[in-house]
């Protein structure tokens, strides 16, 4: 059964299938993937075969994910598209040249997934000439699955079938605004610039997946990210923002433009502020001061 039924501005990829049929095929493959997920974290340690890296940890279960997503997606797609994936990418500076790219992060959140606070989440996202058109990011140890389509929505689809539209709300003060944090990735100069936040109420959380998912379900309304030696990467934030934007949100850079994805530079360097919408101006101000 297709849900999405509001206008979509692109068409697909594929001559035989629409977006929202692709979409349908991704979901289906990220529930397999959650399964897969499920099971190594359920697993013995010495399952996970940890292999610390520069940007951080690599477990057997990324790469089993990974594998199995990319099968699926290119049993779909074939070569009309190109595929950007946190397990495949090679260093370098290089923009892959199809209009269509996949990008995707079959495990976001390692870390908390070695240490067993549940906050990963599967990132899948269908970008067409540099921004997101189709998302899915399944929350496996919560049961929750979002799916969005560009113009038509972000879906919360339970684990019993149950779909249901998602807008994120409002109606707070400025001051009373809930910030989502990361619980490992703290640099000195992003505390530095929460700190002069207009609103200080923090939860601290692991996964982006996990964070902006917060956002769709009230629990928290801001999150910021302030790059350092580091950066979140296109397969970070592809899918959330797709995710957040459809529910009526908003993300963008600190001047209030829109992230581009595959631009060559996986990175998405500087201010990266996410809200519910509200108040996204003046925390953009707040963030230039």
């Amino acid at each position: 059964m297709t849900l999405f039924f509001l206008p979509i501005p692109v068409n697909s990829p594929l001559p035989d299938l629409t977006l929202a049929d692709i979409l349908e095929r991704t979901i289906e493959l990220s529930q397999t993937a959650a399964v897969i997920l499920k099971s190594y974290y359920r697993g013995s340690p010495a399952q996970l075969e940890v292999i610390d890296k520069a940007e951080g940890p690599v477990t057997v279960a990324d790469k089993a994910v990974d594998r199995h997503l990319l099968d699926g997606i290119q049993a779909m797609c074939g070569d009309s598209c190109g595929y950007l994936t946190e397990e495949t990418y090679q260093a370098g500076d290089f923009q892959l040249p199809q209009d269509w790219v996949w990008i995707i992060d079959p495990l976001d959140g390692t870390r908390d997934f070695i240490d067993k606070t549940g906050e990963y989440a599967i990132h899948i996202a269908l970008t067409y000439q540099h921004r997101p058109v189709l998302a899915v990011v399944a929350i496996p140890e919560s049961d929750r699955l979002y799916a969005a389509i560009a113009g038509g929505g972000t879906w919360n689809i339970t684990a019993d079938g149950v779909r249901t539209p998602i807008r994120v709300t409002g109606g707070k003060e400025l001051t009373k605004l809930v910030v989502v944090a990361s619980r490992n990735h703290r640099s000195e100069g992003l505390v530095k610039l929460l700190a002069q936040l207009p609103c200080q109420q923090q939860l601290k959380i692991g996964s982006i997946g996990c964070k902006i998912a917060a956002i769709l379900e009230d629990r928290a309304d801001l999150y910021v990210s302030l790059s350092g030696t580091s950066a979140p990467k296109d397969w970070d934030l592809a899918a959330p923002e797709l995710m957040l934007i459809e529910a009526g949100g908003k993300f963008t850079r600190q001047d209030g433009s829109l992230l581009k994805y595959n631009q060559g530079d996986v990175n998405q360097w500087g201010c990266l502020i996410a809200s519910s919408g509200e108040w996204h101006q003046q925390i953009l101000d707040a963030c230039l001061d």
